[in-house]
């Protein structure tokens, strides 16, 4: 389980501007265009163990809106929390030609984002919006999909996050999220020094969502577990880092590329000693 504060509303947002400011540094963004492809920035779904990340994260995507696919076309809207860069954004829409809504806490992730979509044609099916998943500025019942992917783990109410997700979910729609979590025998302090540098609370369980995504009424509630798809995802990484070091200290700060190369070595460790878990969730809200 994870320990949640009495009053979230200050440990919220704490960690609202702690991870805006992480995500907003020019390092941030140079170390994600350089070796995680500047699209999708979430784990992969790896089809071998030496294959290129941008194309395993991609393929989280195709993957995970496989659980959704008879929701999505022209007719349906998709809500996007968390949206980045925009890779799932994007990806959706040229799929199935829904609207997707996405919200982002990052000004300049959706500046970057707005400008992808108008150089691809897509802005006029996806809508950019800066703001707060535990306070979603919609209506009740108003998306056919709500969508997430890695997103989760840096909300310290997670709870909250996900009723606002069901709130604004219509009847018989679907509610698709990955997330980073702790083995459910995994203690806090165990992962702490390596999630501690990305502005992470304690990290949530997959009991802990599937008890939650049951209490809010949802149905068909599924796990995938793909936890060794984050172990290689982080090898990759390592890897990626250690061997262009010298290359990327040209387009990223020496200092930040030390920080990588201290911090993703941890990361590592704890996939390998099977200490994480990985996977997509999926749930749908019951029919009206």
């Amino acid at each position: 389980m994870i320990d949640n504060p009495e009053d979230t509303t200050g440990t919220t947002t704490h960690h609202d501007a702690a991870t805006r400011s992480y995500y907003e540094t020019g390092d941030v963004d140079a170390f994600y265009d350089a070796v995680w492809g500047g699209e999708d920035i979430h784990v992969g779904v790896y089809a071998h163990p030496h294959e290129a990340i941008a194309d395993a994260s991609h393929r989280t995507v195709e993957h995970a809106a496989d659980n959704a696919a008879d929701l999505l076309g022209p007719h349906a809207t998709v809500l996007d929390l968390g949206s980045g860069y925009g890779g799932s954004a994007r990806a959706l829409a040229e799929r199935f030609g829904c609207r997707v809504v996405a919200l982002d806490l990052s000004d300049e992730h959706n500046r970057r984002h707005r400008a992808a979509n108008a150089r691809r044609g897509l802005d006029g099916l996806i809508e950019v919006v800066t703001g707060s998943l535990n306070e979603l500025p919609y209506e009740a019942e108003r998306f056919d999909v709500v969508w997430s992917l890695e997103v989760l783990s840096h909300v310290p109410d997670k709870e909250s996050a996900l009723a606002e997700a069901v709130r604004v979910l219509k009847p018989g729609g679907a509610v698709v999220f990955s997330d980073i979590m702790m083995a459910e025998e995994t203690p806090a302090e165990a992962v702490r020094p390596a999630i501690s540098r990305l502005s992470m609370p304690t990290l949530a369980t997959p009991s802990f969502y599937l008890d939650l995504l049951s209490g809010l009424g949802l149905k068909d509630v599924d796990f995938e577990d793909r936890t060794a798809d984050i172990t290689t995802h982080y090898a990759r990484l390592d890897e990626e880092v250690q061997r262009r070091a010298a290359e990327l200290r040209d387009v990223i700060s020496p200092a930040y590329v030390d920080e990588l190369l201290t911090n993703l070595p941890l990361w590592t460790d704890i996939t390998r000693r099977d200490l994480l878990r990985w996977g997509i969730f999926h749930a749908r809200r019951p029919a009206a």
